[in-house]
């Protein structure tokens, strides 16, 4: 499936983190609201599976097809972002900064949010046939996810916080080796398999992720999901976003690069 050695595709990451970087404004934006978009799709095709079948498992099996489309679309997500454009910097890029670096962040979150808020209104209004009718089976368990993964965090206070932390960080671990797999291969086929798999994982083992919860949490409150926006932001959304912000670069990102760009020196024996 023409599978590229690990010094061939970390060099592929470091380049697409700077072109991340010096793409136009208008094309981060478009390219980051149609991940969010289409990640928001997969994620209520996942809860109608699992709600439909009954089994968390073949919801979880099915919900990288999103994932994959919208990679091989060429489209971005935060927490895609978050791994590939440090490594330019620590590459010594030429003309690549914090400040750069921290207005694509910035870009990437508006259009992924955008993207999945508009997908959470489409839903919420094809659920409730344009909220005249209270919501059906999948509608219900969206809802009552919002809740159990806001309130069921803050009843545990600071532990609770720091759970959803680090959610967010074995997440972004998952999630990167499937931004990286599409980069492992130069065959459809061989990228789809290498993306599915850690993508399965994350979503089965419920860890948080903070484009997917772009679209959960508003659409849970839009079907009368019983917390508040502070909730949502306070006790889940930025420390998701923190959290996949370090997993993804300290698990995957750094360790690539360190071992397979700046390799250490060989041993003499």
């Amino acid at each position: 499936m023409s599978y590229l050695v690990p010094s061939e595709f970390v060099t592929k990451m470091v380049d697409a983190g700077e072109s991340k970087i010096y793409m136009s404004t208008r094309d981060t934006l478009i390219r980051s609201y149609m991940a969010g978009a289409i990640l928001a799709l997969a994620a209520v095709f996942a809860v109608t599976v699992t709600v439909q079948s009954g089994s968390p498992l073949v919801g979880a099996m099915l919900f990288p097809v999103g994932f994959i489309m919208l990679y091989l679309m060429g489209f971005d997500l935060l927490t895609g972002v978050f791994v590939l454009t440090p490594l330019a910097l620590l590459d010594r890029r030429p003309g690549v900064t914090v400040g750069r670096i921290l207005r694509n962040w910035g870009l990437v979150f508006l259009g992924n949010f955008g993207g999945a808020l508009t997908v959470a209104f489409m839903m919420a209004f094809v659920f409730t046939y344009g909220f005249s009718t209270e919501p059906g089976p999948v509608a219900e368990r969206i809802s009552h996810i919002g809740e159990d993964r806001t309130l069921g965090y803050a009843q545990y206070g600071a532990a609770g916080w720091f759970t959803i932390f680090l959610r967010g960080m074995l997440c972004n671990w998952m999630v990167s080796m499937g931004v990286v797999g599409a980069m492992i291969s130069t065959s459809v086929s061989g990228k789809a398999i290498a993306m599915w798999m850690p993508i399965m994982l994350f979503f089965f083992m419920a860890f948080e992720h903070s484009v997917v919860n772009m679209f959960l949490f508003p659409s849970a409150m839009l079907l009368g999901g019983d917390f508040s926006i502070m909730d949502y932001m306070i006790w889940n959304e930025i420390p998701t976003v923190l959290g996949n912000l370090v997993g993804g670069l300290a698990f995957t990102g750094l360790t690539l690069y360190t071992t397979h760009v700046k390799t250490a020196p060989k041993r003499v024996l």
